[in-house]
C-alpha cells in the first residue's frame, strides 16, 4: 500500500477488540479482535456460513455486538456513523426503482437534515467518483447490473463516508463487469484516501484487493489467519494474478479454508 494513504486517509481507525454474537444459545462470533487502519484495504474471508455477514453488521453498528466492542477513532460504535458507508450484494433490492439515479444518491442525506441543493451536489459529485455523472437523470431499471452496484458504491460515499463496508458486492455480476468494479474500488481508495473493508467468498479476488486478508474459522468465527498481502500499490487484472506471490497468498488462504 502506498504511504501517502495512510498519513494523508481522512478515515478513522477501526479497532475491534473481543467481538462476540450470539444468537439465542448459537455462538457466531467469538472474541475476535482485529485493525484497519486509516487508508488499509481490508477483506474478509472464510467458510460458508461462517458469520462473515454478521460480522460486517456488527462492524457497520447495524447490528449490537453480544460482547466486546469496535472502536472507531477511538471512540466505542453504538449505532451507525455518517463515517461508514454500507454497501450490499443485494443493489437492486437497495434502490428504489421510482427514482431518478441522481435522487436514489441523495435521498438517504434528506433523513440527515441535509438541504436540497447541498444533497443534489453531493449526489452529483458521487455519481462522478464512480463514473456515472451522465447518468444522473435514469432510472435504475435502465441501467446494467454493474452500473446499479456503482450508484449503491456513490450512495454510500454521499454519506462522507471515510470507511467503505462492502458486503460480497460484485457476486452476482459476470466477471468482466465484476474485474471492472474491483478496479473501481481500488481507484476510489487511491483517489479519496478512504479504508475499505470487504466480507467476499472469493479468495481471488481477496488477494487481489486486499493489503491484508484475514481468515476467519467456521463457527463460533475466530480468525485464524492474517495475510499480509504484498503486491504492490497498483494492482493489473492480468499482471497481479500473474505474480508467484499471488499465488502463494490465495494457497495460503485457500488451505485454511478447505481445512
Amino acid at each position: 500500500m502506498d504511504g501517502s494513504n495512510v498519513t494523508t486517509s481522512l478515515a478513522q481507525p477501526m479497532q475491534v477488540n473481543g467481538l462476540s454474537k450470539s444468537y439465542g444459545p448459537v455462538k457466531v462470533i467469538e472474541k475476535l479482535d482485529m485493525h484497519v487502519d486509516p487508508g488499509d484495504f481490508v477483506c474478509i474471508v472464510g467458510p460458508s456460513g461462517a458469520g462473515k455477514t454478521t460480522l460486517l453488521r456488527c462492524l457497520s453498528g447495524l447490528m449490537p455486538a453480544t460482547s466486546g466492542e469496535v472502536r472507531v477513532g477511538g471512540k466505542v460504535l453504538t449505532e451507525p456513523l455518517a463515517e461508514i458507508g454500507v454497501v450490499f450484494q443485494d443493489y437492486r433490492g437497495s434502490l428504489m426503482p421510482w427514482m431518478r439515479t441522481l435522487d436514489n444518491v441523495a435521498f438517504p442525506l434528506q433523513g440527515r437534515g441535509v438541504p436540497k441543493a447541498e444533497r443534489e451536489e453531493r449526489a452529483r459529485k458521487c455519481l462522478a467518483d464512480v463514473g456515472l455523472e451522465n447518468a444522473a437523470h435514469q432510472y435504475p431499471w435502465e441501467l446494467s447490473g454493474g452500473m446499479q452496484q456503482r450508484v449503491a458504491i456513490a450512495r454510500a460515499l454521499a454519506y462522507d463516508a471515510h470507511i467503505l463496508l462492502m458486503d460480497e458486492p460484485f457476486g452476482s455480476l459476470d466477471a468482466q463487469t465484476k474485474m471492472g468494479l474491483e478496479d473501481l474500488v481500488l481507484d476510489l481508495r487511491r483517489r479519496l484516501k478512504i479504508s475499505v473493508i470487504v466480507v467476499t467468498h472469493d479468495i481471488d479476488e481477496a488477494v487481489y484487493l486486499a493489503d491484508r486478508v484475514v481468515v476467519l474459522s467456521g463457527k463460533p468465527s475466530t480468525i485464524v489467519d492474517t495475510v499480509d498481502v504484498d503486491l504492490g500499490p497498483e494492482r493489473d487484472q492480468i499482471r497481479t494474478k500473474s505474480d508467484p506471490k499471488f499465488f502463494e497468498y490465495r494457497n495460503r488462504v485457500m488451505d485454511h479454508i478447505m481445512r
